[in-house]
């Protein structure tokens, strides 16, 4: 009667541990994106290192706004997943002027409240294809986003979710 009661209890667990691996790949596959951050082209908004969770279905019924946090394919290697910034919508002409941004020639630059370090530079004009977003990493001069990019823009279907929230902050990190 005691194997008996052993042989339930082990298979019980191994129930327990299927339900939970086959829930975690559905989660993964379906729900959720993990992304680690690997490099310092969105500080001080996620620091290098950090690990984020992404939502699979925030696009679904919605297109991305300016200003949300992508996952994505990385246009020039798709192998690759990326996370930056929206700035640019679909059939906007963006333009970069001493750093600031501006948008279908406004006067007014782009409010940017998320940029830390003013940004140097000029880019553009350049007007973005329909269902394609223009993307910038926060920390402007210390990243490899659309303005370099061989393939500049990053279309919704390579959009693998919208960063939600950060899980692990690398120990060390004050930010």
């Amino acid at each position: 009667m005691r194997n008996s009661a052993i042989s339930e209890e082990i298979k019980e667990w191994i129930i327990a541990i299927e339900v939970a691996v086959v829930l975690a790949v559905v989660l993964n596959m379906f729900i959720l994106v993990n992304a680690v951050i690997p490099s310092a082209s969105m500080e001080s908004t996620i620091m290098t290192g950090d690990r984020i969770f992404g939502n699979r279905l925030a696009y679904i019924n919605s297109e991305p706004k300016r200003g949300d946090i992508i996952i994505f394919k990385f246009p020039d290697n798709e192998k690759e997943l990326f996370i930056k910034r929206v700035i640019g919508l679909p059939g906007e002409t963006l333009e970069m002027r001493d750093g600031k941004i501006y948008i279908n020639n406004s006067a007014e630059p782009l409010d940017e409240p998320y940029v830390k370090e003013k940004p140097i530079g000029d880019y553009g004009p350049v007007t973005v294809p329909e269902g394609a977003y223009f993307v910038m990493g926060d920390n402007r001069n210390n990243s490899a986003d659309s303005r370099y990019w061989v393939n500049t823009f990053v279309y919704k279907k390579k959009i693998l979710g919208k960063a939600m929230f950060r899980y692990y902050r690398k120990p060390g990190r004050i930010k």
